[in-house]
């Protein structure tokens, strides 16, 4: 993913969203893209670019994003429950701004929540056993058809594309 290129897709006022977002926290501004290209290094790793699609592998990416966003600045917030909504403000604004239909947003929304779900209860735990975990829950991923199908739960993974 190329961030930079990204924030020039923005427009004025999702700019401006962005700027006081990271103003409001700019020592987890850092920890935060650290945790974006490792998320992004460990999917190229794992699934090639298949991860950019709607499948399993995006919403294993979408959870381990939010995740390592919690993990990384919780190192500077030392604060569980700070890093949790950190990475909810920043992955729901990218969500926002990005130009996603309905059912696409709603899968990466709940795929971001399931992972900061998880860090509540693997937060010391190494990396290697994070990404076991998570490609456990993407074995027992459920596809979702539309949007008002089913309640699913906070700690299952969804997708909409084999």
């Amino acid at each position: 993913m190329n961030y930079w290129k990204r924030i020039q897709q923005l427009n004025l006022k999702q700019l401006f969203q962005l700027i006081v977002l990271f103003a409001s926290q700019p020592l987890l501004i850092r920890p935060t893209f650290i945790a974006s290209k490792r998320t992004m290094s460990v999917c190229d790793e794992l699934f090639g670019k298949s991860h950019h699609k709607n499948n399993r592998a995006n919403a294993f990416r979408h959870a381990l994003w939010n995740i390592l966003i919690c993990q990384n600045t919780l190192k500077w917030t030392k604060n569980v429950e700070k890093s949790i909504v950190w990475a909810q403000k920043v992955t729901f604004l990218y969500e926002k701004v990005t130009k996603n239909k309905d059912l696409e947003r709603f899968m990466d929304l709940h795929n971001n929540a399931v992972g900061r779900n998880q860090f509540l209860v693997i937060f010391d735990k190494k990396e290697d056993k994070i990404i076991q975990l998570l490609q456990n829950l993407m074995e027992n991923a459920h596809k979702l058809m539309k949007i008002d199908q089913k309640p699913i739960l906070q700690t299952q993974l969804i997708y909409i594309e084999d």
